[in-house]
């Protein structure tokens, strides 16, 4: 049996490993960070839109409210479950299932930069109306299209989905998560080679019980790769009037009531071979690029809530009166109030950032991304729980029970339910943990994975073992270095210029303590997660610490701001510190171990005598 775990595992990791991207064609801020490099100059200036494309926005935001205000009631939404069919079709009407797509197939040709915005102001009025629109066009079948398909699939299909033709992205299954390895679904080439035919079932494919179209994650034929057979998954457009294509159930949720989420299941449908998205194989990779710019929508809706708590929570302070005084008044409240402006601005200064870097062809975004992501999704979830908690039971009531009491109906508890989902959907933040990880350690994994190559010869890993030599020679003993630098900034505090030296001397920290790590657990690293996620967080939080005050210096420099944003960011820059200082402490000194034994006790039944008194589901 323990041959056979072994066996899947490697197989797992060898199927990610293959489908992630290996080449870093482009700079990546978060990369050189986790190198010991801190590259300012990759984020300051800071990146923004030109006034142009500014000017785009804005006119789309500003009609984009009054169709929300006129089709959207979110509250109903909440309330009954569904996002009505007539509201979803004047959205279509008006084009914003096409901001993605280029106008030359219908679509409104967006940059990522305006298409984030448009998602904060939908995601800040509903969640549910920003995941129908997001689900399409994010992940669903126009962005792998536009990115691998061949012309004549983009002639085809963009157009019908600009037009609004609901589209999804089908990966997971029943039994099948973060694993791909474990997929089930299958895709055979027909005996006359034109087709494929495709079974198997998919779960919890937002927008898929009403879509026309899905692009669906499934086995092909496997290839031989050094006498080894080796798995593949593969991309094909599948519609869903097809036969054989059935909804099996539509799922219900905690937030995000709106949703058309479920089961689908795939019996024989016939699927075009030129369907085929990409090449045989290419499947996860697709997914794998997809997501590094589909995941900016997340990040972007999560400061935008955060937006929204901040004008809620401002307004019931001032107004709301305890002990004689305004509860903003009190210091309890005052710690809540501040910090949620602090976090709010630095989850918008890591979203715009990364939204910005997409818009260039020159930028490698994936740990951006995937850090905006795993930031923001946490950070207004916490900010959520703050707002419901400065509310008291206002909070905690639902805004129609509120409007019903003829009190204002701020939405704060559907907020907070809609915001959870966001620690979990496209990877959760466990899972960012890791992906980051993996992807920040790439100059160190590169070497070690060559040398533990069973298959590599020894003329290999010798060659390797020189490279790594002329590589640590000169890059290790840079790491204790780190040179005063001006970092050309004018309008910041001196408090403020003192964190861009803290982060220049702790970003060649978290670089020679990581690959002391490595060096140290070797092969075994992967199961230290509670390790690697606390590298993680410091690296989350010196990137946003960067935005945060290159946004500031940017700000400051355009008098688009006063000297409030620095105090905002200098409070915002002090807690990442003591976080910062916390997560090297939790890799030094933690109870890891203890961790390990007692959660194997709880799942070995040695705690089923304090599981009772309840009544068991």
């Amino acid at each position: 049996m323990k041959l056979t775990d072994n066996q899947d595992k490697q197989k797992a990791l060898d199927l990610a490993e293959d489908s992630r991207e290996t080449e870093w064609k482009y700079e990546s801020f978060v990369a050189e960070l986790f190198k010991g490099d801190f590259r300012w100059d990759l984020i300051h200036p800071y990146p923004t839109q030109s006034e142009e494309d500014k000017i785009i926005g804005d006119a789309l935001l500003e009609r984009l409210e009054a169709d929300l205000r006129m089709h959207i009631d979110p509250e109903a939404v909440d309330r009954n479950g569904e996002v009505p069919k007539e509201a979803l079709k004047a959205l279509a009407d008006k084009g914003y299932f096409g901001m993605k797509i280029p106008k030359e197939y219908g679509g409104l040709g967006l940059s990522i930069f305006n298409y984030t915005r448009a998602m904060a102001l939908v995601g800040s009025y509903c969640g549910s109306t920003a995941v129908w629109l997001s689900a399409h066009q994010s992940i669903g079948v126009p962005q792998p299209l536009k990115l691998f398909g061949t012309h004549e699939q983009k002639e085809k299909y963009l157009p019908r989905l600009a037009k609004g033709a609901i589209s999804a992205f089908a990966l997971t299954e029943p039994d099948v998560g973060s694993d791909p390895a474990k997929m089930k679904t299958t895709a055979v080439l027909s005996e006359d080679g034109q087709h494929y035919i495709l079974n198997g079932e998919k779960l919890y494919i937002t927008n898929g019980p009403n879509s026309e179209l899905l692009v669906v994650m499934t086995l092909t034929a496997p290839k031989i790769v050094n006498g080894r057979e080796k798995q593949q998954i593969s991309a094909l457009i599948v519609e869903t009037n097809s036969p054989g294509f059935e909804v099996l159930n539509r799922c219900q949720f905690m937030g995000i009531r709106g949703i058309a989420n479920g089961r689908l299941k795939f019996t024989n449908v016939k699927v075009p071979k030129d369907n085929l998205i990409g090449e045989p194989g290419q499947g996860l990779k697709i997914a794998f690029v997809t997501l590094n710019a589909g995941r900016l929508t997340i990040p972007a809706i999560s400061a935008a809530s955060g937006k929204l708590c901040m004008y809620i929570s401002k307004e019931w302070s001032n107004k709301r009166v305890q002990w004689g005084l305004p509860i903003g008044q009190h210091q309890a409240v005052q710690d809540k109030l501040a910090v949620m402006v602090a976090d709010t601005f630095a989850m918008e200064s890591v979203s715009m950032l990364a939204s910005a870097c997409a818009d260039h062809e020159h930028a490698d975004i994936r740990l951006e991304a995937a850090m905006a992501k795993y930031f923001g999704s946490e950070r207004a979830w916490a900010i959520a729980d703050q707002a419901l908690q400065i509310r008291g039971g206002r909070g905690f009531e639902t805004a129609t029970s509120l409007k019903n009491r003829g009190e204002e109906p701020f939405p704060v508890e559907r907020v907070l339910r809609d915001l959870r989902i966001n620690r979990i959907i496209e990877g959760t933040s466990e899972i960012m943990q890791l992906f980051i990880a993996r992807e920040a350690m790439d100059a160190h994994v590169k070497y070690l994975m060559a040398l533990m190559n069973p298959r590599a010869s020894v003329g290999d890993k010798l060659k390797t073992l020189v490279k790594m030599g002329c590589f640590y020679v000169t890059w290790y003993p840079r790491q204790w270095i780190a040179f005063p630098r001006s970092f050309g900034v004018k309008h910041l505090s001196c408090q403020n210029r003192c964190h861009l030296r803290y982060i220049q001397k702790t970003s060649k920290k978290l670089a020679r303590r990581l690959f002391h790590t490595m060096a140290r657990y070797q092969t075994k690293l992967e199961k230290e997660q509670l390790i690697l996620a606390a590298y993680v967080d410091v690296g989350t939080d010196l990137l946003a610490m960067a935005a945060s005050l290159s946004r500031a210096e940017h700000l400051l420099s355009k008098g688009q701001a006063d000297a409030s944003v620095q105090d905002a960011v200098n409070l915002f820059c002090k807690q990442a510190k003591r976080r910062i200082a916390l997560n090297f402490k939790k890799v030094s000194c933690n109870s890891n171990g203890l961790v390990a034994k007692v959660s194997k006790q709880l799942l070995e039944g040695k705690f089923d005598w304090m599981i009772n008194g309840i009544v068991k589901p």
